[in-house]
């Protein structure tokens, strides 16, 4: 509302409870709610006695909670009301949702104010961004948001899945992974060891998330050389007929003692697009003779369907390994 003159000062205004007088009794404490409070000065107190108001600092003086009448009242004095003007430059608490935007300060609301659980507290995205999700960034000490895009690594390798084998019959990485964005995707496989010697590893494709898989027709070309007590040898096969794509073990077998161990990199081309799918593996080994290989395969498969789970198995037993699916991002 529009005021004649000065606007009133707000304050922290508040009235006592009431207080019987006692005779003969010159000091009373003051409370608000049955809560004991303290005013500023006695400059900030009204107090009425018997209708009249008193004097700070003369008729009445205050001490803490305690106010002391100049002198002792009697029976029948009454003590008409106290109102406690706290600071007058003070508001005091703001009620709920009182406080608006433009009531806040430039560059009031610091660091040191804001809680530590800003971020954990938050809802966790646990996804890879989208290219317009928006991130706050310090652009030489201003704050701005940035889209995801600007920061991706593109070209790349994109770390979709990592697996663990142990002892495993077999392995699999569904179509949450293979899907259409990316158009090349590489399997790394590291560690690999065969329950039984002389076995090999393969992968066979799904048209349908795993519930069959290809199980033969993979067309192969094998690359192979071998070294052992200083006797070398290179060697080549091809297969119209493979029963999955070889990652360990193809032409000469895995051992299942020692140091006899495979890694290999195996890359997949379009599994869905449209045309025969295809297969390139290179790899390293020591194979159940003792003998470091190196091994490089390529493989296709004649088939338009589109593919979207891969199945890692053995010939027979069982394998371990760590295998890790990446997105080539191009």
């Amino acid at each position: 509302m529009a005021y004649i003159g000065k606007q009133p000062t707000v304050g922290n205004f508040q009235v006592c409870d009431a207080i019987s007088v006692v005779n003969g009794q010159a000091a009373y404490t003051m409370q608000v709610n049955s809560t004991n409070v303290e005013p500023e000065t006695a400059n900030h107190m009204l107090v009425s006695l018997n209708g009249v108001l008193q004097k700070p600092g003369s008729s009445f003086t205050i001490s803490g909670s305690t106010i002391t009448f100049a002198s002792n009242l009697a029976t029948g004095d009454v003590i008409d009301f106290i109102i406690l003007l706290g600071d007058v430059l003070n508001i005091g608490a703001p009620s709920d949702d009182a406080v608006a935007t433009a009531s806040i300060q430039a560059n009031a609301v610091t660091g040191a104010k804001l809680n530590t659980d800003i971020i954990s507290a938050q809802t966790e995205l646990a996804a890879t961004p989208a290219d317009t999700d928006e991130l706050l960034i310090s652009d030489a000490g201003t704050i701005k948001r940035i889209d995801y895009s600007y920061l991706k690594t593109t070209p790349g390798l994109v770390k979709l899945q990592s697996q663990t084998a142990s002892g495993a019959s077999s392995i699999s990485f569904t179509s949450t992974y293979i899907t259409s964005t990316y158009k090349i995707y590489q399997l790394h496989c590291i560690d690999i060891v065969h329950s039984s010697d002389g076995g090999n590893i393969g992968i066979e494709i799904s048209t349908d998330n795993g519930s069959s898989y290809v199980q033969s027709d993979y067309r192969n070309i094998r690359f192979f050389s071998n070294t052992a007590n200083g006797t070398n040898s290179i060697n080549s096969s091809h297969s119209t007929g493979d029963s999955s794509v070889k990652i360990a073990g193809a032409g000469d077998g895995l051992g299942n003692s020692g140091n006899e161990v495979a890694s290999s990199v195996i890359s997949l081309f379009s599994p869905l697009g449209s045309r025969a799918k295809l297969f390139k593996c290179d790899g390293v080994q020591i194979n159940n003779s003792g003998q470091l290989s190196m091994q490089r395969h390529v493989y296709s498969l004649d088939q338009s369907a589109s593919y979207n789970n891969i199945k890692i198995v053995p010939n027979t037993g069982t394998f371990s390994g760590t295998f890790i699916l990446y997105g080539v991002a191009t």
